[in-house]
C-alpha cells in the first residue's frame, strides 16, 4: 500500500468572509465546496482547491468567528508548502502579495510568506512531474496558478517516533533534505520535521488542525488493520460523505488522516456548481435552515466574475 501524498490539510479561521476572499481572490483558489464541521453544524467547513476539486490541492476551513490568534508549537504543521510552475510564478506572486501588503522571505526557489492570520505557507518551483491542479482566476494566468500540494512542515514533540511511525507503519521515505515522502501511483507529498520553537503551541485562528494523506477506499480497510495491529488508537473509518476518513495523532502530536479519493465534491451536483451554495450530507439534510441560520452568509466569489477558458476542461 502506497499514500498518494497529501489528501488535504485543514487549518481554523476566526473570519470566513475575510477567508474566502483571501484564498479565492488574492491565492486564486476556487472555493469548492461551502459546508459544515460534521463533529459541530454550528460553524463553516470551508474547503479551496483546483477547478475539479481533486485530492492534492483542497485546503480547508473550520470557522471559528472571532476565534483568537493562535500559535504553531509542538505537534503542528506550522507551514504549508504549494507548487508552482517557475521562478517566473515565484516573481508573479512575490509581486502580487507585497502590493497586497504581505511581508515576503524570497531565495532561489522559494517565497515565503502568511495569510491575514498568520497561517505559514511557502511556494516552491516544482519538480516532482505530477499533474499539476489549477484553478481558474481572470487575474493569474494558469502557468503563474498554484499547482497543488508539495508537502507540509511540522514540528514534533518526538522525532524519533514519529520517524518511527512515517517509515516503518506508513511507508514513507526520507528524502536528501531529510524530508519524508510518502508517494504512490497517483502523485507524492512530504512532511519535514522541525526544531521545535521556545513558545508552547496555540490551536485556534491562522493554524493547521490536521494534514490529511490521500488513499483510495479499496485500501482504506487495509490501514485501518495496520494501525490496530501496531497499536495506534485511532477513530476507526468514518463516513464524510464526500469521502472516508481515518484519524490518527502520531507521535509527535500531528493529528493525521487517511482520507479516501471517493466519491468526491460532485457526489451533489455538477462541477460547475462547486462552492455556490451551501452543501450538506445527507444526514444534516434535515436540518439545514437551523444549520443556515447560524451560519454568516458567503456569497458566490465567482458570481461577477469576467468569463474565463477553463483551465480544469483542458487537463
Amino acid at each position: 500500500m502506497k499514500l498518494d501524498g497529501i489528501h488535504h490539510v485543514t487549518a481554523i479561521t476566526g473570519d470566513a468572509p475575510r477567508n474566502v476572499d483571501y484564498y479565492t481572490r488574492v491565492l486564486g483558489l476556487r472555493l469548492t465546496a461551502k459546508t459544515v464541521n460534521q463533529d459541530d453544524p454550528s460553524v463553516y467547513h470551508l474547503f479551496y482547491g483546483d477547478e475539479l476539486a481533486r485530492p492534492g490541492a483542497d485546503l480547508t476551513f473550520f470557522e471559528y468567528p472571532t476565534a483568537k490568534p493562535g500559535r504553531a508549537g509542538a505537534g503542528m504543521v506550522h507551514r504549508i508548502v504549494w507548487r508552482v510552475g517557475s521562478e517566473r510564478a515565484l516573481n508573479f506572486w512575490a509581486d502580487r502579495l507585497t502590493a497586497r501588503g504581505a511581508e515576503i522571505q524570497r531565495t532561489a526557489g522559494s517565497l515565503r510568506f502568511a495569510d491575514f492570520e498568520g497561517l505559514g505557507h511557502e511556494l516552491v518551483v516544482d519538480a516532482s512531474g505530477d499533474e499539476a491542479l489549477i484553478a481558474d482566476h481572470p487575474e493569474i494566468p494558469a502557468e503563474l496558478a498554484l499547482q497543488g500540494f508539495e508537502g507540509v512542515r511540522a514540528y514534533s514533540a518526538a522525532p524519533q517516533a514519529t520517524t518511527a511511525l512515517l517509515e516503518q507503519l506508513m511507508g514513507a521515505e526520507r528524502r536528501e533534505d531529510e524530508a519524508f515522502e510518502l508517494r504512490g501511483d497517483k502523485r507524492g507529498g512530504w512532511i519535514a520535521l522541525d526544531e521545535l520553537p521556545a513558545e508552547r503551541g496555540r490551536q485556534s485562528a491562522g493554524t493547521v488542525h490536521h494534514v490529511a494523506w490521500y488513499t483510495t477506499d479499496a485500501e482504506q480497510g487495509e490501514w485501518l488493520a495496520r494501525l490496530n495491529a501496531a497499536g495506534v488508537p485511532n477513530s476507526g473509518i468514518i463516513d464524510r460523505h464526500y469521502f472516508h476518513s481515518l484519524y490518527f495523532r502520531e507521535p509527535g502530536g500531528v493529528l493525521f488522516e487517511l482520507a479516501t479519493e471517493e466519491p468526491g465534491f460532485t457526489v451533489d451536483g455538477p462541477v460547475a456548481e462547486l462552492g455556490r451554495r451551501i452543501i450538506l450530507p445527507p444526514w444534516l439534510e434535515s436540518r439545514r435552515e437551523r444549520v443556515e441560520a447560524l451560519l454568516t452568509p458567503l456569497p458566490d466569489p465567482r458570481a461577477d466574475w469576467p468569463h474565463v477558458a477553463s483551465a480544469g476542461s483542458e487537463r
